[in-house]
């Protein structure tokens, strides 16, 4: 059922290239948010820790012979050197790892701040013309912060209201800080600052406060 999912993510890609085909981010942003819901599928699906490892790691060796390789150019197919999609595999790695016995709630809320908030950011930045300024090289725009802040808030809001947690101030910190990591992103590196660091701190902020 996971595979067949990715496939459709693919499929999906493929059908926006043939109607979009010189909106490279769009494509590449289809991945980058469509995979996110594998995570609590799988949750649901009772896969073990050690098999979501394991999974992790293959795509991230599979992600890294694309760059070498270009087995599969519409992911990487953009107009900047990034290795952003390697490190988004990395995290998810990282985050099983830590929290996916323990604490899924937290891996969640992290990599889906990640995947939507900095996956709409990108989208809306990129799209949408507002105020631009440069951060080690990367162009960020105000449209594309504000939706990264205010996605991660309404991110935090949701599963923290479907899990029964009270809202908290430290929600707004939690959104504030990985809009501040989003902002530094040189290579592609805040695909692993923006996720790991914010699962930690909503373990540490809220389900273990």
């Amino acid at each position: 059922m996971i595979i067949f999912y990715i496939v459709l993510i693919f499929l999906l890609t493929i059908v926006f290239k043939r109607f979009y085909p010189s909106n490279k981010e769009l494509l590449r942003k289809i991945i980058h948010i469509g995979i996110a819901p594998l995570i609590p599928f799988a949750k649901y699906l009772d896969v073990n820790q050690v098999s979501a490892q394991y999974f992790a790691a293959f795509v991230s060796l599979l992600i890294l012979a694309n760059y070498i390789y270009q087995l599969f150019p519409i992911i990487e197919d953009i107009d900047r050197k990034s290795f952003g999609t390697f490190f988004y595999c990395i995290s998810l790695f990282i985050l099983i790892t830590i929290f996916w016995e323990k604490d899924p709630l937290s891996l969640i809320v992290g990599y889906f701040i990640m995947a939507f908030g900095d996956g709409l950011a990108g989208l809306i930045g990129k799209n949408l013309k507002s105020k631009q300024w440069i951060i080690f090289n990367q162009k960020k725009s105000l449209l594309g912060t504000i939706t990264m802040l205010g996605t991660s808030l309404a991110v935090i809001s949701l599963l923290g209201f479907i899990s029964n947690y009270n809202f908290s101030v430290y929600y707004i910190y939690i959104a504030f800080q990985a809009t501040l990591l989003e902002q530094i992103s040189p290579i592609g590196i805040d695909n692993l600052t923006v996720p790991v660091i914010s699962s930690l701190m909503f373990n540490v902020l809220i389900t273990n406060a």
